[in-house]
C-alpha cells in the first residue's frame, strides 16, 4: 500500500522552502496537485500525484537523481557501448542507474545530463518544448559575422533545413573562427553540418550550457548532483515553451 505524505513537508523536503515557505506557498494558491488548487494539511501519494509551485512541476518522487557531467572526448553518450568504448554512465554511480538526456557526439565534448527522472527527460528531449542547448564551436577558417549570422538565416542540411537560435562571433584569427551557436533543436551533428554547410568545419565542439544550466568550473570527465533550484529551472525552461 503506498505511504501517504503530508504535501506541506514533502515541498520543505525539496529544498525550494521551509515547512512554513511551503504552508504559505499553498495558502497563496501557487501550488496544485494533478492540477487542482493544494490545500493545507492535504496528504499524497508522491510517487503518482504531478505537484506543481507557480506552474512548474516539482520533483517529489522518492530516489530521484541528477547528474551534470562534463563529457570527455572519446565518451559515448550511451548506457552501453558495442563498440566497447567508455559511456557516459561510466562516469557517476552505479547505482541508481541513470540515463543521458539526449547525446553529446563522441567527438564532441562538455555538459550533459543524466537523472532517472522520466518526467524530465520527456521534457527536455520532445522538439516541441526545444530546451536549448548552447555550443562553444571552433572552426577551420576565419568567416564573417555575416556568414556566421547565417545559421541563424537557416541553412540546408541532407534531412531538411536548419537554424540557430542565436550565433555569434567571438573571435577570429590564426584561420580559426570562434563560435557561440544556440540550438533549439539536437539532430545528428547538426552544428557540424550547419558549420559544414557555410563552408567552415568544426574543429572542436563543446556544449556549454543546457538551457540556463552552465558549470564552467566542472572539468573534463567531473560530475556533480544538481541542486533543486538547477532541477526547477529545467523544469521551467521546459514547460514555458
Amino acid at each position: 500500500m503506498t505511504e501517504l505524505a503530508r504535501l506541506q513537508k514533502l515541498i520543505a523536503h525539496s529544498g525550494i522552502t521551509s515547512r512554513r515557505g511551503a504552508e504559505e506557498m499553498i495558502k497563496a494558491g501557487r501550488v496544485t496537485v494533478d492540477g487542482a488548487p493544494a490545500h493545507l494539511g492535504q496528504k499524497v501519494e508522491r510517487e503518482l500525484v504531478r505537484v506543481e509551485v507557480d506552474g512548474v512541476p516539482l520533483p517529489i518522487r522518492p530516489g530521484l537523481v541528477y547528474y551534470l557531467v562534463n563529457k570527455p572526448i572519446g565518451v559515448v553518450s550511451t548506457t552501453l557501448d558495442p563498440q566497447g568504448r567508455s559511456t557516459v554512465t561510466d562516469l557517476v554511480p552505479a547505482d541508481p542507474r541513470v540515463y543521458p538526456v539526449g547525446r553529446l557526439d563522441a567527438d564532441s565534448e562538455g555538459l550533459l545530463l543524466l537523472t532517472n527522472d522520466g518526467d524530465l527527460t520527456n521534457l527536455i528531449t520532445h522538439p516541441s518544448h526545444a530546451v536549448s542547448k548552447t555550443y562553444s564551436v571552433l572552426v577551420e577558417g576565419m568567416p564573417t559575422t555575416a556568414q556566421v549570422r547565417q545559421l541563424e538565416k537557416g541553412v540546408e542540411l541532407d534531412d531538411g533545413p536548419a537554424a540557430a537560435i542565436s550565433a555569434r562571433l567571438l573571435d577570429s584569427s590564426r584561420n580559426r573562427g570562434l563560435l557561440e551557436v544556440t540550438m533549439g533543436e539536437g539532430r545528428k551533428r547538426e552544428v557540424r553540418r550547419m558549420c559544414d554547410a557555410i563552408g567552415f568545419p568544426v574543429m572542436k565542439l563543446f556544449r556549454i550550457a543546457i538551457g540556463p544550466l552552465t558549470d564552467p568550473g566542472l572539468k573534463s570527465g567531473e560530475w556533480r548532483v544538481l541542486t533543486m533550484e538547477e532541477v526547477r529551472s529545467l523544469y521551467a525552461a521546459a514547460t514555458s515553451s
